[in-house]
């Protein structure tokens, strides 16, 4: 799968919702009704970060989820690659890119979403054939006024920010040309998912697509 036709299947993944919950799960247990919860408030598109000992796991689990499309986040390793397609992810998230990185997603087929963060980075992935990128951290790389700032020399390149981006400025990434969904974990608050109230990541979920308007 060539990084055109990865940037092709992101971006029909991030077309189906402006908010694409970025989750670390600490438990199984949690995942299959964590993943239905945010589904049926109209967030489809999950992605599970690799950073804890459950989150293969938590990926197989939510694979079962019907309407959800899972991926896999924090992809640092082309191992990572490979035991994230084995688990059933869709698609793939890092914070940033190595050959080795691009080349095991070529590999295994599983769409990437490479991270960028300067000019340089965003030119790179470009060059590759990556057409959607994630951009993080997003408030602490430049926020607002840099993707602003690159959507004229850089139009053929649509972003996900991710880091620092919550119901107080997600509407304002949103609105910029170049800004396809983005990604945050306020729809599922640790205190929520310990508590199991899935009602309350739903309502979160639903008020997500509000604030994008949707």
């Amino acid at each position: 799968m060539t990084p055109a036709e990865q940037s092709a299947a992101a971006a029909k993944i991030c077309a189906l919702a402006p908010v694409v919950p970025v989750l670390i799960v600490e438990n199984t247990a949690d995942a299959k009704p964590l993943a239905s919860a945010l589904v049926a408030g109209g967030l489809p598109a999950l992605e599970v970060t690799l950073r804890t000992p459950a989150a293969l796991d938590v990926i197989r689990a939510m694979a079962e989820v019907e309407g959800g499309v899972v991926g896999a986040g924090t992809l640092l390793t082309p191992a990572d690659v490979k035991a994230a397609k084995d688990a059933g992810a869709k698609f793939g998230v890092s914070p940033g890119a190595t050959q080795a990185l691009i080349d095991a997603c070529a590999e295994y087929e599983l769409p990437l979403l490479p991270g960028a963060a300067t000019a340089s980075e965003v030119m790179f992935l470009l060059e590759q054939g990556f057409t959607v990128q994630k951009f993080f951290p997003a408030e602490y790389a430049g926020g607002v006024p840099l993707l602003s700032a690159w959507s004229s020399p850089l139009p053929q390149v649509k972003f996900c920010p991710t880091g620092g981006v919550s119901p107080s400025n997600a509407v304002k990434y949103l609105s910029l040309p170049n800004v396809i969904c983005v990604g945050g974990s306020w729809v599922a608050p640790k205190s929520a998912v310990a508590s199991g109230n899935w009602a309350e990541i739903t309502r979160l979920a639903a008020d997500a697509r509000l604030i994008a308007g949707v």
